[in-house]
């Protein structure tokens, strides 16, 4: 077939905060193989972490790490299942001029995004006969969800929904959680090294409650797969996202029910500090505010790379990605995404926080 006549295949990740999304895309473009890929990235709130993040690791930039054209699009200014129209069709009709050279697309949704409006944009007539959404892969943070931060007790939601199905779900953290995994054709049930076997068995069932018997559930482990798990399974969900329940309504119409203003986005910043000093002032934060997500990078003293840490609830990783930049500032920034966040209350915290551990 030529080059001009095939549809692009197009992975679509998604998952709530936290879930391991970049984590994934980093593997996956590290064991690419020579398959040219493009990357979009759409986070929600003011500082790009996890474009930042993919540059790290060389997506984006040529060998001086100056960024290239083409092969990397942050879109920050909002959900881009709020805003397909202005943010994802003019970055889908820049890759329909440069389809001759990609083979693949990523697209990393975010955490608050639902999947079912932009899987419905790849029927637009411009853009349908050059891409096609090869799966929509849904991250669930095993741990999280173990933990109940989409269900208050897992059990006693699967009891209740067995004998109401029409139970409703007052929890926008849980509904969003549904409507991700309504999406998906593949699942995966990430950090399950973090999770016992009574856990898995409890977040699958809890899983397999939302999805079609044929949607497989993978388990993975900082979101390392074999990527013939993921790449190259033909789903064609634009096809059939129609006909996938979800509770926010169709994107087709004017306020959808798609509420962001349930959820804050607020950036603190810092002076150099050890990274378990960081760490713990980040912790205080989430003891003392509803911080569903914190992620960002932290400048340590003589240390000449830069500290990613992210964290859920009160669970934080951290790893050096990428040598200092000569001239960039030596300072910690880190995004945080809850309910009810005051950007002045939360820096005054930090920095208390910090100036105490």
């Amino acid at each position: 077939m030529s080059t001009f006549m095939r549809k692009i295949p197009v992975t679509v990740i998604t998952g709530f905060l936290g879930s391991g999304k970049t984590t994934l895309l980093r593997h996956i473009l590290s064991n690419a193989n020579g398959l040219r890929v493009a990357v979009i990235v759409n986070e929600f709130g003011e500082l790009g972490i996890d474009g930042e993040i993919l540059k790290g690791c060389g997506i984006g930039c040529d060998e001086s790490g100056k960024q290239t054209e083409g092969q990397l699009y942050e879109l920050s200014n909002g959900c881009l299942c709020c805003t397909v129209q202005e943010e994802f069709f003019p970055v889908m009709e820049a890759l329909v001029e440069r389809r001759g050279q990609i083979d693949h697309v990523l697209i990393e949704t975010s955490g608050l995004a639902l999947p079912k409006p932009l899987v419905k944009a790849f029927n637009w007539p411009s853009i349908r006969s050059s891409f096609t959404v090869d799966a929509v892969v849904t991250m669930v943070d095993g741990p999280a969800a173990a933990s109940g931060q989409f269900a208050q007790d897992p059990a006693a939601v699967d009891a209740q929904r067995k004998a109401d199905p029409n139970l409703d779900h007052e929890s926008p953290l849980h509904e969003l959680f549904e409507d991700q995994l309504s999406a998906a054709d593949l699942v995966i049930l990430n950090k399950v090294d973090l999770l016992d076997a009574t856990g898995q068995a409890c977040v699958s069932a809890l899983i397999r409650e939302e999805i079609p018997a044929h949607v497989k559930i993978v388990p993975a482990s900082n979101g390392r797969l074999d990527l013939s798990v993921l790449l190259g399974l033909n789903s064609a969900s634009e096809e059939t996202i129609d006909q996938r329940p979800d509770h926010h309504g169709s994107a087709d119409e004017p306020g959808h029910g798609h509420r962001h203003d349930e959820f804050d986005s607020v950036v603190v910043s810092g002076a150099a500090a050890p990274r378990d000093t960081v760490i713990a002032a980040l912790q205080t934060l989430v003891e003392n505010h509803t911080i569903y997500r914190a992620k960002g990078f932290a400048a340590l003293p003589g240390a000449a790379m830069r500290l990613v840490i992210q964290g859920v609830g009160q669970r934080f990783d951290s790893y050096f990605d990428r040598h200092w930049r000569e001239g960039e500032a030596h300072a910690s920034r880190f995004v945080l995404i809850g309910e009810d966040l005051d950007a002045a209350v939360l820096q005054r915290a930090f920095d208390a926080a910090l100036a105490a551990a």
